[in-house]
């Protein structure tokens, strides 16, 4: 079905877009091949939202190159669009509607063949497991359930590249792995998936490969265990203490004693340990005792995207909605 295909489904290149004085994406390049689900990570500010919404054609970049399938994204126009797929943190549902007509009204705003129409519907509620829902209002069904029908309706023209923003939102851990088996399921249709997410570890349970954007540059970009290997080789100690004057104290003794670099966050000290000894534990709570300082908490783990996302963002994953994205989901939905 997808025979003429190139090796990549996405390429950017050298991206740049400026409003006004304030530059949002400073020469950003990366390429997703076909198959992979590619995480895009970053806080709020960081420009994600910004190059996606170039990717959909939202926006006109300031300079740079984006190349859909082989076709530029500007050049391509209504063609390569229509190569695309989106499914927004809002679940777009009409509730007043059934499934069926929810997704027979997608079917004709994307174009399908009339007669091709009922067959890609019936076939969409078998994936979402929503066939016995058919007829049901939409406004009835569960949290869970919406979002299936949200993702097949995202599916309905094919598309050979998807975007999901944050497709878990809001639902309970159930649900939440369902979803995680839907977009696998995808993956083995050929589809190419880009995934925004608040959660570190949906993005290192699903993504092939992820970029990690901050200040309109890419920080780092690989798989999840390549990316932990920034961070180190041994485990992560977090120590929580009385407040942020005790902290500070014990970061300095960590640092004199056990040959490791602290980082004080408030009232909680983090270090990488290198060799790690059960016994470092227990000769650090010792030393931190004989000074005088109570530890409130300790954990002792290995690396996770979570302490890659703050080593090279400064900062843990914040999940507030950007003004910008929100006028895009508008736009997107009248395309």
């Amino acid at each position: 079905m997808r025979n003429s295909m190139t090796e990549y489904v996405l390429q950017i290149k050298d991206l740049v877009k400026k409003f006004g004085d304030f530059t949002a994406v400073k020469g950003i390049s990366l390429e997703i091949k076909q198959g992979e689900i590619f995480g895009i990570l970053g806080p709020n500010g960081a420009g994600k939202t910004t190059t996606i919404n170039m990717v959909l054609g939202l926006l006109k970049p300031t300079s740079g190159r984006i190349v859909i399938n082989g076709m530029g994204i500007e050049s391509g126009g209504e063609k390569v669009k229509s190569k695309m797929g989106l499914m927004t943190q809002e679940t777009v549902v009409d509730g007043d509607l059934t499934a069926r007509e929810n997704l027979e009204i997608a079917s004709e705003l994307y174009h399908v063949p009339a007669d091709k129409i009922n067959e890609k519907v019936n076939l969409a509620l078998e994936e979402a497991e929503l066939s016995d829902f058919a007829d049901k209002k939409a406004g009835t069904f569960s949290g869970g359930m919406q979002r299936r029908l949200a993702l097949v309706k995202a599916m309905i023209q094919d598309p050979l590249l998807l975007i999901l923003d944050e497709p878990t939102t809001g639902l309970d851990i159930q649900n939440r792995v369902s979803m995680w088996n839907h977009i696998k399921d995808l993956v083995k249709m050929g589809v190419t998936i880009i995934l925004t997410t608040q959660y570190l570890e949906e993005a290192d349970a699903l993504c092939d490969r992820i970029a990690i954007i901050d200040h309109g540059v890419i920080r780092a970009i690989g798989t999840a265990s390549e990316l932990k290997k920034m961070v180190g080789q041994g485990r992560i100690m977090e120590i929580t203490m009385e407040n942020e004057l005790q902290a500070q104290k014990a970061a300095a003794i960590i640092k004199a004693h056990f040959k490791a670099n602290p980082t004080v966050r408030g009232d909680r000290v983090d270090a990488v340990m290198g060799k790690w000894d059960p016994k470092t534990l227990t000769e650090m709570l010792t030393a931190l005792d004989k000074k005088k300082l109570l530890v409130a908490s300790v954990n002792v783990h290995l690396p996770t995207l979570d302490d890659v996302f703050i080593k090279l963002t400064g900062s843990g994953m914040r999940d507030s909605a950007s003004a910008e994205y929100t006028s895009a989901r508008s736009n997107i939905m009248r395309r």
